[in-house]
This record gives C-alpha cells, sequence and structure tokens, in this order.
C-alpha cells in the first residue's frame, strides 16, 4: 500500500503515460528514482516531505506502473518527460532529486530549463562523461552496463529469474547487504516481474551513449545555475560533485560513509537532515 497521504494517479506526458505519487501541499519536489526501483524506493521520506512540500515522484519512462515505452529513454527525451509532467499538474517550478538513472534527466532539466527547477539534488549518480568520475570507472563500468546495453540478451537471459536478480541489487545497494524492508522489496520484484518490464529497464543503458553526447555538447553550451547539492554514498561518493564542480555555479556536496548505493531507504533520516535546510532555502 502506498505510505499514508500518497496517492496515485495517471498522468500523459510526451508522447507517453506516466504512474505518478502525488501527496503534501507547498512547493513542488519532484523526485525522480533509479534501477531497480519504482517511486516506491522514496517511500521512508515521503511522509516527512509531505508535510513541507507537494510531492510529486513518478514511475519513469517504461518502469514501474508506468506505459512500457518503445523507445525514448535518453537523458533529454526523460527530462522532457518531466516538463510535460510539471506542465500537466500546473507546476511552474519544483525542487528537483534525481537518485542513480534519475540523475542525468534530473541533470539536464536544471541545466536547459532552469526556470522551472528551483533547487538540484543528485544523489548517487554520474553525469554522463564529465570528467571527474575517473576514480569511479577505474576498474571500467560496473559489469552490468555492458550486460544491459546489449538489445534483447539481459531480458531474455533473466526471464523467470527477476526477483533473485532485483534482490542482487537492492543487497548491495545497503551498507549492511540486507534487503529492504519486505513491501518494498515486493513492490520492485513485482514491478520487474511485469511483461517487457526489463527491456524497458534495460533501455536507460541501453541509451547512455546518446545521454553521454546531450550531457557533453550542453555542458559546453551553459553553465549549472541552479543551486545544486550532490548527496554520494559509499557506492559512488564524492564522483558526483567532482563531475560537477567545473560546470556549476552554485554546488554543495556532502558523502554518507555510511549509507550503501540506495540512500533514500538505507538512510533515510541522513538524507532529510541534508535536504530540509537545502531545500527550505528554495522555498524562504
Amino acid at each position: 500500500m502506498p505510505p499514508r497521504a500518497i496517492t496515485e494517479t495517471t498522468v500523459e506526458t510526451n508522447g507517453s503515460r506516466l504512474n505518478v505519487a502525488l501527496g503534501g501541499d507547498g512547493p513542488a519536489l519532484l523526485l525522480l528514482h533509479g534501477f531497480p526501483h519504482t517511486w516506491r524506493v522514496w517511500s521512508a521520506i515521503m511522509g516527512e516531505c509531505a508535510s513541507e512540500y507537494r510531492i510529486i515522484a513518478p514511475d519513469l519512462r517504461g518502469l514501474g506502473n508506468s506505459d512500457r515505452a518503445t523507445d525514448g529513454y535518453d537523458a533529454r527525451n526523460l527530462a522532457a518527460d518531466m516538463l510535460g509532467l510539471l506542465d500537466a499538474l500546473g507546476v511552474e517550478s519544483a525542487a528537483v532529486v534525481g537518485l542513480d538513472a534519475g540523475g542525468p534527466p534530473a541533470f539536464l532539466l536544471g541545466l536547459e530549463h532552469p526556470d522551472r527547477v528551483s533547487r538540484l539534488v543528485l544523489i548517487e549518480t554520474t553525469i554522463g562523461r564529465l570528467p571527474g568520475a575517473e576514480d569511479f570507472f577505474r576498474a571500467g563500468p560496473p559489469w552490468w552496463f555492458g550486460f544491459h546495453a546489449v538489445p534483447g540478451l539481459a531480458e531474455t537471459v533473466l526471464a523467470g529469474n527477476e526477483a533473485a536478480y532485483v534482490d542482487f541489487f537492492l543487497r548491495s545497494g545497503t551498507a549492511d547487504g540486507t534487503v529492504v524492508a519486505p513491501p518494498v522489496r515486493d513492490a520492485f520484484v513485482a514491478a520487474y516481474r511485469e511483461p517487457d518490464a526489463l527491456r524497458c529497464a534495460f533501455e536507460y543503458y541501453r541509451a547512455m551513449p546518446r545521454s553521454a553526447e546531450q550531457i557533453t555538447d550542453a555542458t559546453t553550451r551553459r553553465r549549472l545555475t541552479v543551486p545544486t547539492l550532490t548527496i554520494g554514498g559509499q557506492v559512488v561518493g564524492d564522483a558526483t560533485a567532482r563531475q560537477l564542480r567545473p560546470v556549476t555555479d552554485h554546488l554543495t556536496s556532502h558523502v554518507l560513509p555510511h549509507s550503501g548505493h540506495i540512500v533514500p531507504l538505507d538512510a533515510p533520516s541522513d538524507l532529510l537532515d541534508l535536504l530540509r535546510p537545502f531545500l527550505a532555502e528554495s522555498a524562504a
């Protein structure tokens, strides 16, 4: 069941139909999840945030209960999904938080549409091929990047084994290797067992070269002027901050050394302690 005071609806945007969790009242807060997540990756912080903000937490294109789009998984088009979502909800400007695969579209949204983004938060993500993440990629990209990138391969190999595969990422995404709370874990597994769900998830990896080109091109033409906060855990650490420092006007960075990759579920209190003062500055 959704957290108390959170409801779900369907919104048509940019040629697709997204499932969106909504709750609260106040300045808008747009939350973009990663893989293998749905909007429920934010469930441990949504109740607190909904007491001060209007929460908008979509299942990203193709994922969760959103329609299984055939294409459009590059970062710029995903950012266009979010612009259309804000338009459909009548939101002029929002603070935007991107986790993992939600980071690149959140970044381009803030970079190319600063009038629509009041504050930007990027959590445990890398931003294309921008310099600064060399230490993170020293041994090459994580093995699953290549596995997921081959069209038609991973979703065929993994058919019938979705639960074990999702559990691998949930265990490796927490600091102590435990699986996340059963209701959230079960929701993730159910989502990625849906027909064509894994194919859509892996399209994010297949679009990575195009997304990286978009980011490189965009940062040669403009700077990120939106106040930005990067939050790292045990996996990405400060790589995001090092990538953004040369292209960002107002950057704050923190690393949570006791949190795994899935910060909103692994260290929700620590995350809220960072989000509250940073977001409050835009609401003041």
